[in-house]
């Protein structure tokens, strides 16, 4: 019995009907992103109740945006979710192949197939696929490889000038600081209307400075940094009705006075707030000449405070010395406000080196989605300077499946349906690929299956212009590795534990105490969503 079979309405066995309902589901969430893989995928619009449109391929945006009741496709989302926190590409792709998964998996179970063995043989297979993948994945030649480009490009869906931003700003950066865990490349990308595509030294604060009286633009700036609100401390409303309590107020004032003082006595020019400034302090700074930005982005104030040097202070630290306040300080060699895009933008900062992408856009519509795909491709970039390349465009899938189908035909015990659960998935994003190209998967699949074989090279895969089996690496067709081990995984995972599932129960709300509260629930699990 197929899965559509059953989805026709032939009788099923009680035991799979949970399993068919969570199988459903995921079909559903597979089939909203699989129309937008590849160089010849489509575009998706998301409305709203508002009638507010976003435009995508974007598998990630689409997903997250999606309105889904389901427990089982929110399973799916958050499993996408992990892939882009990880990596930052590769979603639709695990979608994919998690949808099939669970399909083929179903299939198995529904033809008498024990759930723990497929589970077994998905296993095994998956982890074959990594080792492979593991095994053919090439190292680049530092962030000045030709063949980030060509990544970029892949993962930029053939936007060139997307491609040469990210590819200035990775080698501006350096080999040494892509590879570092804790920076994330997409962190320095903004997308901005009416602006011109540009990569420089420096950041960007979303923010305007504080007032028109305050100076536009700053050369040689000192600049300190408070990660706090720049206001006096409070008194508790009972005690100022007190003699006492009102005298600590006073106190508490003019300590603050002579606290924002300091600040014009230290030379400070620029001021980065993470919270709020009172009007006192305002009036103070912007009469001594200073420039003040508030609100600030918690990621910005810290961007700010790695490239120029500064240290964080609290309010309260303002009370330390001048002399001592002076350690506090960062430098640049500019900072001036940019009216055009309403934003600041420190320049050479003295800290460490930092470079930013600016994207440009028409649109705030364009805006999203060209910040979208420089971020897939920076990502992408990054992911590869880390972990290697491979062919794209679906060939690495189709070289596992045979490898996996190889494993298949060895294999003793009812795990190779497992095994052949996974050959069939890891074929799907290449049979999607073909077809958003408008040719014939079967036919397709069947001729890069044997030319593969044949030449023993998992390179080989179709053009999606003309058709033909033609090498990825040699037409620039280029995936991150890494991105292709975890989607692996992240998918794996998503199916084993969808599989495992036989009973769906309707658990009571947490704030039930009655028994009879509750009633509001998300739809129908039969509903799907």
């Amino acid at each position: 019995m197929t899965l559509r079979q059953s989805g026709q309405g032939s009788e099923i066995d009680e035991r799979l009907a949970a399993l068919l309902t969570n199988v459903n589901a995921v079909r559903a969430i597979a089939s909203a992103v699989e129309g937008t893989i590849g160089p010849k995928g489509l575009d998706t619009l998301l409305v709203d109740r508002y009638g507010e449109v976003v435009i995508t391929n974007d598998g990630m945006t689409i997903l997250t945006r999606m309105d889904v009741n389901h427990p089982a496709a929110k399973m799916v989302i958050n499993t996408a979710k992990a892939q882009e926190e990880e990596v930052g590409d590769g979603t639709t792709t695990a979608t994919i192949i998690a949808g099939a998964l669970v399909t083929e998996g179903f299939n198995q179970v529904a033809r008498g197939v024990p759930v723990t063995r497929v589970i077994e043989g998905i296993k095994i297979g998956i982890s074959r696929a990594i080792e492979y993948i593991e095994e053919k994945s090439t190292e680049v030649a530092g962030a000045k490889d030709p063949l980030l480009r060509q990544i970029a490009l892949v993962a930029g869906r053939d936007n060139e000038d997307i491609a040469d931003l990210v590819i200035t700003a990775a080698e501006m950066i350096g080999e040494e600081k892509l590879k570092d865990k804790k920076f994330k490349f997409s962190e320095i990308i903004t997308a901005k209307e009416g602006a011109s595509n540009q990569v420089f030294a420096g950041i960007i604060i979303d923010k305007k400075r504080l007032n028109e009286e305050m100076p536009e633009d700053i050369k040689d700036p000192l600049i300190l940094v408070i990660d706090d609100a720049l206001q006096p401390e409070e008194v508790e409303e009972e005690a100022l009705a007190t003699e006492s309590g009102f005298r600590r107020y006073m106190e508490l004032q003019e300590e603050f006075r002579q606290n924002i003082k300091k600040i014009a006595d230290l030379g400070v020019n620029f001021v980065v707030i993470d919270k709020g400034i009172s009007d006192v302090a305002e009036e103070i700074l912007t009469d001594a000449g200073i420039t003040v930005a508030t609100r600030v982005a918690s990621s910005d104030v810290r961007k700010v405070s790695e490239h120029t040097g500064a240290r964080p202070i609290k309010r309260t630290g303002l009370k330390k010395p001048v002399e001592d306040l002076v350690n506090y300080l960062g430098r640049a060699d500019r900072v001036y406000e940019d009216e055009k895009l309403k934003c600041i933008r420190v320049l050479g900062g003295r800290g460490k080196p930092i470079a930013t992408i600016l994207v440009g856009a028409s649109t705030e519509e364009v805006r999203g989605e060209r910040e979208r795909i420089c971020n897939d491709a920076a990502c992408s970039v990054q992911a590869a300077i880390r972990g290697g390349i491979v062919p794209g465009g679906g060939a690495i899938e189709i070289a596992c499946a045979r490898e996996v189908d190889k494993l298949r035909s060895s294999q003793r015990g009812m795990q190779a349906y497992g095994l052949l659960c996974v050959t069939e998935a890891l074929k799907r994003p290449f049979e999607q690929i073909v077809a958003n190209a408008g040719f014939n998967p079967l036919e397709k699949t069947g001729d890069v299956i044997a030319r593969q074989t044949e030449e023993d090279d998992p390179g080989l895969a179709v053009d999606c212009e003309t058709g033909d089996v033609r090498n990825m690496l040699e037409l620039g067709v280029i995936d991150p590795a890494p991105v292709k081990v975890h989607a692996l995984r992240a998918a794996m995972e998503i199916a084993c534990a969808i599989l495992r599932i036989d009973t769906i129960i309707k658990k009571k709300d947490e704030d039930e105490s009655d028994g009879k509260k509750g009633e509001k629930s998300y739809r129908s699990l039969e509903e799907g969503f």
